[in-house]
């Protein structure tokens, strides 16, 4: 069992910066990713992070702007998101994975209450 606990969600303007953190409980996983689904859209990717290996993996629409990042010692994972736009705005949901990460939200064991993010513009 993982508990996955999200914070650092609000309402930045755009060009705005936010850093999301996720907190585990437990220790079944070896890959933490970000997920996000914005209002009558499909869940989509954005970042994952092996813990292990550190190695990280982003969607297109977030390289170059956001960072994953991981504290072993917390068993917490970041995503620190610059130059935010509208077409960001939705609820990020973070998710544990057994093994190594997957852009595929069905790959994923455990999922987080999630974090409303919303940039205006």
């Amino acid at each position: 069992q993982v508990h996955l606990v999200e914070s650092g969600g609000g309402l930045v303007q755009t060009g705005g910066s936010l850093r999301l953190s996720c907190a585990a409980s437990g220790r079944s996983f070896n890959s933490l990713g970000w997920f996000r689904q914005a209002p009558g859209k499909e869940r989509e990717f954005v970042a994952a992070m092996n813990m292990n290996t550190g190695t990280a993996r982003y969607a297109d629409s977030a390289r170059g702007r956001f960072t994953i990042s991981g504290d072993n010692a917390k068993n917490t994972v970041y995503l620190q998101m610059n130059s935010l736009s509208p077409g960001d705005t939705a609820v990020y949901y973070c998710a544990s994975r057994r093994t190594v990460t997957s852009p595929y939200d069905s790959d994923y064991d455990y999922w987080g209450q999630g974090t409303q993010v919303t940039v205006s513009s």
